[in-house]
């Protein structure tokens, strides 16, 4: 008989992914190459924040299962690229290739040593009448920018005023709720070896805040598109994450469009840490 008790089965490898150079920011994945026996009891077991099961590969990708310690996650970027980054250096998969996960498609590319993941198009406006008092913030560009989950972003003088802000999630849910946005993106062009920086909040989306957050970057890119402050001749936009304790670096490739970005793509690096 076969035994699927929780310790048959042992992750292959940690990854590291999203990590800001020279930190030990981002976050961490447990990557199994199997996904047999009791999934959820793996990953709880793990003793990361994700772990990623591979089911299967073929000549187009891989198909992936998600946990966190505690349920059934669905999908993860942050764990698509461990898996991405675990399968290539195999030879499993192409440069172009997709991951599977929950039932949907992600198109992945390597760009620079780095995987991204498809977000699609970004649709930006303005956020007339918007009012942040209440997070103790004030912000002369205020804007509204989606890729099907609208976010509420706001531009910042300095770094050391996204660094020093200090969240209240209860006002942001009610921002939320006024602005009909589910997540809020604070940032400033303020960055160290980057375009920008930025925080992202999401307590309507179920957490508080993320230390990579790959959709809502997305959305900041196309925001900032709009306002013509990205490099047009860059390959690449780097956005540092500064979710205290927790430095992440991302990267987008994005096309401009006068109303936001289209053909989004966001990833990182993904590091592993164990042989």
């Amino acid at each position: 008989m076969t035994d699927f008790s929780p310790t048959s089965y042992q992750a292959e490898a940690a990854y590291r992914v999203y990590a800001a150079p020279r930190t030990e920011g981002g976050k961490l994945v447990s990557l199994f190459t199997a996904a047999e026996g009791d999934l959820q009891a793996q990953a709880e077991q793990a003793g990361t924040p994700l772990s990623v099961f591979i089911e299967a590969t073929d000549a187009g990708g891989a198909r992936l299962r998600v946990f966190t310690p505690l349920r059934d996650k669905g999908e993860s970027d942050s764990a698509a690229l461990a898996a991405l980054s675990h399968l290539h250096a195999a030879g499993q998969i192409a440069d172009v290739s997709s991951v599977w996960m929950n039932g949907q498609e992600f198109p992945a590319q390597l760009c620079g040593g780095e995987w991204l993941l498809k977000q699609g198009d970004v649709s930006v406006s303005a956020a007339p009448g918007a009012d942040v008092s209440g997070l103790g913030l004030t912000s002369e560009l205020i804007q509204i920018a989606s890729t099907g989950r609208p976010n509420l972003i706001l531009e910042l003088p300095t770094l050391e005023a996204l660094t020093a802000f200090q969240p209240d999630f209860e006002q942001i849910k009610q921002l939320g709720r006024a602005t009909a946005t589910t997540g809020l993106i604070v940032y400033t062009l303020e960055a160290e070896r980057a375009e920008v920086s930025l925080r992202a909040f999401g307590p309507l989306k179920g957490f508080d805040e993320d230390a990579a957050s790959s959709n809502m970057f997305a959305c900041l890119v196309g925001a900032i598109s709009v306002r013509g402050a990205l490099p047009q001749d860059e390959p690449l936009v780097r956005g540092l994450q500064m979710m205290p304790g927790q430095p992440s670096r991302l990267s987008a490739q994005y096309l401009p469009q006068s109303s936001g970005a289209s053909e989004v793509w966001v990833g990182g690096a993904a590091r592993r840490l164990t042989p």
